[in-house]
């Protein structure tokens, strides 16, 4: 009687100290989210998991039940029947039961989230090694809003040379906006290799995979910053292409729409202008680190063999022209993109301008936005 008091006084302090570990079991559970389809997936999920968790209750109990009663110390004898009829009849259509049970909502929940319909809001989401471009659609393609988002964590943070921020790896330069109780539908695809598009609080996880689209949609309630990953594992810096999207209420979205759009009239405006070689080298300085820093490094010694050193060797040093090739176009059968559809016109030539002039190389060639801007109009 000992040995069974022990036992059950060891169940007991291991069940107190797993409901203090797990005061607050909530941040450990999925999130409600801020749309009715998040919510509806939250409440599948618990309704699942409590089923679960009876169902252990009752097997694991008629088990502890079965070894205390019927234990060979207390003269318990062994039954002698092989089989019952009524038993595994039972025992097949209970679970039979209980998934129908389960099913029901579940494809309810199914139907709804692949739900297609009318759309307020188009947005294609094109992922990359690794950073996201998103395409607001437009009936009008001169009306299109297109922009890369790119992770902004600073690299000092990144390599443990400073503290970590509120949202490390968590933040990006150019956040997705949408509207607030408007229909946004996502059509998700990838550029190079498969990523995975996911906002926990929309309950919207998609796979982006190269020459396919996958829709998602969602209709978000409340105003405020949502923040996601990607899901897949799709190369070295996969941990550092976040997803982050702000909803907003009609007038702000509108007012945005309006700023990117003038945004994208002044850029192509510079396009035309002389920049200088300072110019070009701060701003080239920007478009590389967000850009280039996380495989040739922030110092542009690279990490060879895969990603080359920039310093004094290679095309940062070698004939002009094949270096903005390989920047336009990629080097196919590398981790080398093409950056021709990323970037602009601007960007380009600053970059090509900063990796020929930083670090000792001081090649002292410039390249202008207008080359750049003639030579892609030319493909």
């Amino acid at each position: 009687m000992n040995r069974v008091k022990r036992m059950w006084f060891a169940g007991l302090s291991l069940l107190l100290f797993s409901n203090v570990a797990l005061a607050d079991w909530s941040a450990l559970n999925m999130r409600q989210g801020v749309t009715e389809i998040s919510r509806e997936v939250y409440d599948l999920h618990m309704l699942i998991f409590y089923i679960c968790c009876v169902i252990g209750v009752v097997v694991f109990g008629v088990m502890i039940i079965s070894m205390l009663m019927h234990r060979k110390s207390i003269g318990a004898k062994p039954a002698t029947f092989h089989e019952s009829t009524k038993l595994e009849i039972a025992w097949t259509i209970v679970p039979i039961v209980i998934l129908l049970g389960m099913a029901v909502p579940a494809t309810s929940t199914l139907r709804e989230m692949y739900e297609s319909g009318e759309s307020d809001l188009d947005i294609e989401v094109r992922g990359y090694q690794w950073k996201w471009r998103y395409t607001y659609l437009n009936d009008d393609p001169a009306q299109e809003i297109q922009f890369m988002s790119t992770l902004l964590t600073p690299q000092d943070e990144i390599q443990n040379n400073a503290a970590k921020g509120e949202h490390y790896l968590l933040d990006v330069d150019n956040p997705m906006v949408i509207p607030v109780n408007k229909r946004v539908r996502f059509l998700v695809t990838a550029e190079d290799v498969i990523h995975a598009f996911w906002v926990p609080d929309f309950a919207v996880k998609k796979d982006a995979i190269p020459g396919y689209v996958h829709e998602a949609w969602t209709v978000v309630e409340e105003p405020g910053i949502y923040r996601g990953q990607c899901a897949e594992l799709c190369g070295k810096d996969h941990g550092f292409m976040p997803i982050v999207v702000q909803a907003v209420e009609q007038d702000e979205y509108d007012m945005w729409v309006a700023e990117k759009q003038q945004e994208a009239r002044e850029i192509f405006q510079t396009v035309g202008k002389e920049w200088s070689m300072d110019e070009l080298m701060e701003k080239g300085e920007q478009v590389y680190l967000q850009n280039c820093a996380s495989c040739h490094q922030p110092n542009g010694q690279g990490i060879p063999p895969a990603f080359p050193s920039l310093v004094g060797q290679g095309l940062a040093v070698g004939p002009i022209q094949d270096h903005i090739d390989i920047i336009l176009y990629g080097k196919p059968g590398t981790a080398m993109q093409a950056f021709g559809a990323q970037l602009n016109p601007v960007d380009l030539a600053a970059v090509v301008t900063y990796e020929r002039n930083a670090w000792g190389n001081n090649v002292g060639d410039m390249v202008q936005p207008s080359e750049i801007n003639t030579q892609l109009a030319s493909q």
